[in-house]
């Protein structure tokens, strides 16, 4: 698709009319439209204000986690978080697979020379260093693969279908995009070792009963984008920080991690956000946020 250049608007007369306002405003519109990345196995989406979507779209593969699809992953949830009218965030599948796995077609006849120095599913782990929250909205299968990138994500809210497992050892492997550390961490070491070890998978109740999951919801799409909408109404920059303490809980001792806390707490302070915030509490009106 082409767009039009200032210099390419219509003239008035015998003289070139400058640009309105109007114009170039559909000129960039029409020029993002065009630059937009086209993908082949998500779809990526806007709902709601300040949320983005992507939704994992290989549906004959029940969204099996193909190199090409991760890269394409890990661009949008790049370019999200590189846009500020985007928030808070949500990854998806269909309703029979979140996503049922890595895909085996394409691992089954690698050597070790081949996934060790290609650093095979190095790649992942972009993921966690996504800044804004990732919500993962999980229907039918998250196995493997697809059970590890759940657990990647920040908060999981999942479907009554939702299915659950690390069946790695089932295809003389283990996990190799964190499930034994993340899983470990969500559920403690003996459950987890039980669930790597036999390869048996687990329900959606389960999940949510040992606090892998936040809860189990009917409507879950629905509900993970109400959950998104909310977290993209508070102060961007605050969300941002709140994560990332968070996150700091898995890696330090309970000393370090709150040192670290009361650090991130006290520099809010030099932010526009707190100065609205408390002065919109103390005045009784609703914060208008500069996400700064």
């Amino acid at each position: 698709m082409s767009f039009l250049r200032p210099s390419q608007l219509p003239l008035r007369g015998s003289a070139r009319a400058p640009a309105t306002s109007a114009q170039l405003n559909l000129t960039l519109r029409v020029r993002l439209m065009s630059t937009a990345p086209q993908y082949n196995y998500i779809l990526a989406s806007r709902p709601a204000d300040g949320v983005g979507l992507i939704t994992l779209n290989r549906p004959k593969a029940l969204n099996a986690l193909s190199s090409p699809l991760f890269e394409e992953l890990n661009h949008a949830l790049a370019q999200f978080d590189e846009d500020d009218g985007v928030r808070a965030l949500v990854l998806t599948g269909s309703e029979k697979a979140f996503a049922a796995g890595a895909d085996i077609k394409e691992m089954k006849d690698k050597e070790y020379s081949d996934v060790f120095k290609a650093k095979f599913l190095e790649n992942w782990s972009l993921v966690t260093q996504i800044r804004k929250p990732i919500i993962a909205a999980v229907s039918g299968y998250a196995l493997g693969g697809g059970c590890e990138l759940a657990m990647m994500c920040d908060i999981i809210l999942a479907s009554p279908t939702a299915v659950f497992g690390q069946p790695e050892i089932n295809l003389g492997i283990i996990p190799g995009g964190g499930g034994t550390q993340r899983l470990t961490r969500a559920v403690g070491k003996s459950l987890a070792m039980e669930l790597v070890l036999t390869g048996r998978n687990f329900t959606a109740a389960e999940a949510a009963s040992w606090g892998l999951v936040s809860r189990v919801s009917e409507n879950v799409l629905d509900d993970a984008l109400a959950v998104a909408g909310n977290i993209a109404s508070k102060s961007a920059i605050a969300v941002q920080a709140a994560k990332e303490a968070v996150n700091i809980a898995l890696e330090t001792s309970l000393t370090e991690g709150v040192r670290y806390e009361r650090r991130v707490f006290h520099g809010l302070f030099a932010t526009k956000d707190q100065k609205e915030g408390m002065a919109a509490f103390a005045e009784k009106r609703k914060p208008t946020w500069a996400h700064s």
